[in-house]
């Protein structure tokens, strides 16, 4: 596989989460998505700088279409979409977090994202890759009419109320690494929310940049949303059976134990700014 350089371009139909669009049918258009995500080929690809992890932006083509696409200087918006991969080779080893599993903690949040309705998670798969198996999510841009990319800081003081959701599934999943940079704007002024590779382990320290959260009420249709994931993991649904492919048992009773404790307090917790934080914060 050869490294080239990528021009990233998000398509002119952006994704949309179903409590955003009704137009868009949920599992229709991101069916399709995740079918493209999964089976394209990958036909280029280039490292994406800062992280701490190796994580790559790749251009996923129709493989009928390949040929044409790779000598044709014209971007073919419904013959290609890019992506961000994640293999399991280039995750780097942490304390807190069981060797080479980050991968598949994007796809899990994508999953109870997905069964919420809640956040805005772009589509996830688990694929092999350039690199060995990793995860492939749908790259999102961010939205260039900015001089600088939004992020929450820049952003929270006029949509407070939007990054809710994102702060309630934080303590969901148990993220440990909410950065201010992990929330995306995109040009059709949505917000998008990535980077959920430490999730799920419950005896990692909770981590954000969200603390304006502190101690306010869940909103309540957000509560009875987790009281329905609850209810569909506890019958041992379709979810949980893909959640138990990509969690431990232990892991996903933790989910559930943290959803009725969301649900008994009713409140977000107050987290400390000095130690549940994460560095760097952007």
């Amino acid at each position: 596989m050869v490294t080239i350089p990528l021009k990233i371009q998000l398509s002119k139909n952006p994704v949309k989460s179903k409590h955003e669009s009704e137009s868009i049918p949920r599992l229709g258009n991101e069916g399709i998505l995740l079918e493209r995500l999964s089976q394209w080929t990958i036909s280029g690809i280039g490292l994406h700088p800062g992280g701490s992890n190796y994580v790559f932006v790749v251009r996923l083509i129709d493989p009928e279409a390949a040929q044409e696409l790779q000598s044709s200087p014209v971007e073919d918006e419904g013959s290609s979409i890019y992506a961000i991969y994640k293999p399991q080779s280039g995750e780097r080893p942490l304390r807190d977090f069981a060797r080479g599993t980050l991968h598949l903690r994007e796809k899990a949040a994508y999953l109870v994202s997905r069964e919420l309705g809640w956040p805005r998670i772009p589509p996830t798969v688990i694929r092999a890759g350039p690199h060995g198996e990793g995860s492939v999510q749908l790259f999102i841009d961010a939205d260039k009419s900015q001089v600088n990319s939004e992020n929450y800081f820049s952003l929270r003081e006029k949509r407070l109320e939007d990054f809710a959701d994102i702060a309630m599934f934080d303590i969901l999943v148990h993220n440990a690494d909410r950065k201010g940079g992990s929330c995306i704007l995109s040009p059709d002024g949505c917000l998008w929310a990535i980077d959920h590779g430490l999730t799920f382990n419950y005896t990692a320290r909770r981590r954000t940049v969200m603390f304006e959260f502190n101690g306010s009420e869940y909103p309540q249709k957000l509560l009875q949303d987790i009281e329905s994931l609850i209810a569909a993991l506890e019958i041992r649904s379709g979810l949980y059976m893909e959640l138990a492919e990509l969690l431990t048992p232990v892991e996903i009773l933790g989910l559930l134990d943290r959803g009725k404790e969301m649900l008994h307090n009713g409140r977000y917790p107050d987290l400390d700014p000095d130690i549940n934080v994460p560095w760097p914060m952007i």
